[in-house]
């Protein structure tokens, strides 16, 4: 049996380090840096990060037979995860993000390698939901539509809502139809307000909502508590992939039995580490750097 089956979230993203974000207008930039084109969007970071902590990882996606998809590929392969590639005639996801010298990020993301009929096919994806004990559901088309038959499997769903402003119809559907909900803080004027609409409405006992350097607020079960931030192992250089890590470990901490202000605590360590990893990069926190310092902060 599979632990995780990751739903989606395949692409590839374009580097480019700036100056300072809001970029200021201008003809151009010289970017001594460089541009740098690497494997490693929402879906496929989430995979990568529960690969390293030791766990079964399948991952479910449309991919285009195109350069991109080769990266992405390639990334599966070299780290032993598993991967369903169906075709996608429009093309690999992909994303251009600009990363201050802070860390931060602006991402944008082309949405035209994406079409109106894309589905995961039943015989594909069922079998893969219900030979998991978990499913991890990004928010990329054409996920929203599997919902209804990943709810009939039974398997514990979670899904990463990113900066949801807590009102955008689009997240509606993976928020109520998830047993675990992330999200971002960062989006939201009332924070608390906007995870309690989620677990009354829907089927979320556990709703965490990231804010950075500032931690974390877990609501589980209906009682709400801050999860303090974890001390960066080396200087932040950039916060790219940093939810995704924290939804990982957070993710192995459930489906190793412990409770949800320990998965947090998992979730910040990693969510930490991230943030000292370049972009350029595809790295993740391993089992025992996440419960060697788990068991001294937590």
């Amino acid at each position: 049996m599979t632990d995780v089956l990751v739903l989606g979230g395949a692409g590839v993203d374009t580097i480019v380090r700036v100056p300072e974000l809001p970029l200021p207008f201008a003809d151009s930039y010289p970017i001594d840096t460089g541009v740098h084109t690497r494997a490693g969007q929402t879906g496929d970071f989430v995979a990568l990060g529960l690969a390293a902590l030791g766990l079964d990882v399948h991952h479910l996606d449309l991919l285009g037979d195109d350069p991109e998809g080769d990266l992405v590929r390639a990334l599966h392969r070299d780290h032993g995860i598993a991967l369903t590639a169906l075709p996608q005639p429009a093309g690999t996801k992909r994303a251009v993000n600009l990363v201050g010298p802070d860390g931060r990020r602006l991402s944008l993301y082309d949405t035209s390698r994406a079409r109106p009929g894309d589905r995961f096919p039943d015989d594909v994806l069922h079998p893969l939901a219900a030979a998991a004990r978990h499913v991890h559901v990004t928010i990329t088309q054409p996920c929203a539509e599997a919902l209804p038959l990943l709810r009939e499997t039974g398997v514990p769903l979670s899904t990463d809502l990113h900066d949801w402003d807590g009102e955008n119809p689009y997240h509606e559907p993976y928020a109520l139809a998830a047993d675990v909900v992330f999200l971002s803080a960062a989006g939201l004027t009332d924070p608390e307000r906007t995870m309690r609409r989620i677990s009354e409405r829907g089927r979320a006992r556990i709703v965490v909502a990231t804010a950075g350097a500032e931690g974390a607020r877990l609501l589980a079960d209906g009682e709400l508590t801050h999860v303090p931030p974890a001390t960066p192992p080396a200087p932040v250089v950039d916060s790219n992939g940093a939810g995704d890590a924290f939804a990982a470990a957070f993710l192995y901490g459930r489906l190793t039995g412990a409770d949800p202000e320990r998965c947090a605590h998992y979730g910040a360590l990693a969510g930490a580490y991230a943030c000292t990893v370049p972009a350029t990069r595809t790295d993740a926190i391993g089992r025992d750097g996440l419960l060697g310092e788990g068991a001294v902060t937590a």
